[in-house]
């Protein structure tokens, strides 16, 4: 585009060192009109994101989607009932999208007995079933490490890619590992668009409208319990789980960054997650912290716990602990 051509002669600039006259014919043509800064603006951002994101990404209402916090319950209204459309053309089934809200004087927190645990795998599997994880390729948000007996928690002895005709194999261990649901996250701390954030309840969520996929968080959690979306996550439509929320198993795209929520579609409703339903030994505890009744809060006052990385300070609300 030609310039000259663009700039009317009332505002010309006639001295190289004065001032451009600001005239105009009527206030729908001023060049600092809100209405005009709008239409550039929507248009800008919509031409950035057809060049971004690419035509199978994502559309521009969800680029231009403003976050969770700020959205009003209309809002939110609109944006559920059109993930809902989505999902339910592309895996031809009724899908729902809950928005469920934290559990006022809930705070959820999570055990495991490493004496119990038998390295069955079980949870991982419930888990990429429950959570829409991606087939292929694959993605699992619940790791589990082999450990040698004497060498007890120690990371440079551990294994995440055992595999003998049986389990427990003799002289081992097991330490499944997850989100931590850290008190004091990092990965909250790093993120430059605050698409990740802990809920009132603990449960850190990731709104994947906003992750712009930069792996900062990946990068800044200890504990390897984040993953991005290299590729196209692959679900077939008759392994769909359509009981899903915003902020956790709903389908990801590709390009975003995903964890474990603790089940929240699953917990906000009052049940348990669906490693711990699995868990054929038991190994698994879940419950609220701030429930002195509860079991959780049973298993720290009285068993033998610890933390992952202490050290850290990170204050996981993830506890280890040996029951026998």
């Amino acid at each position: 585009m030609n310039p000259e051509k663009t700039v009317r002669p009332d505002t010309r600039d006639d001295n190289a060192t004065g001032s451009v006259a600001k005239t105009v014919d009527s206030p729908e043509e001023a060049p600092d009109s809100p209405s005009r800064r709008a239409f550039i603006g929507t248009t800008m951002l919509a031409a950035g994101a057809a060049a971004l994101v690419g035509p199978a990404a994502v559309s521009i209402q969800e680029f231009l989607q403003r976050q969770m916090h700020e959205l009003s319950k209309p809002e939110v209204k609109e944006v559920i009932a059109r993930l809902e459309k989505q999902y339910t053309a592309k895996y031809g089934k009724k899908v729902y999208v809950g928005d469920e809200p934290a559990i006022p004087g809930v705070l959820f927190a999570y055990a495991l007995d490493l004496s119990r645990c038998v390295g069955c795998r079980r949870c991982v599997y419930a888990c990429v079933k429950e959570n829409n994880q991606s087939r292929e390729p694959q993605v699992q948000w619940i790791r589990v490490l082999q450990m040698d007996k004497e060498a007890g928690v120690d990371l440079t002895h551990a294994t995440p890619y055992y595999d003998p005709p049986e389990v427990p194999e003799k002289g081992h261990f097991y330490m499944p590992t997850q989100c931590q649901q850290c008190k004091n996250p990092p990965c909250v701390k790093v993120c430059p668009v605050k698409a990740t954030w802990k809920e009132p309840d603990g449960i850190i969520v990731i709104d994947y409208n906003w992750c712009i996929g930069c792996r900062y968080c990946m990068a800044a959690c200890p504990y390897g319990a984040r993953h991005f979306n290299w590729g196209e996550p692959n679900l077939p439509p008759d392994q769909m789980n359509p009981e899903t929320h915003y902020l956790g198993n709903r389908p990801r795209p590709r390009g975003v960054m995903e964890k474990c929520t603790f089940c929240i579609q699953r917990t906000r409703k009052g049940r348990y997650p669906a490693c711990v339903e699995i868990c054929p030994t038991g190994s698994r505890k879940f419950g609220n912290l701030l429930d002195p009744k509860s079991e959780i809060r049973y298993i720290i006052e009285n068993k033998r716990v610890f933390i992952f990385k202490e050290e850290l300070n990170t204050q996981p609300k993830f506890f280890y602990f040996y029951g026998v």
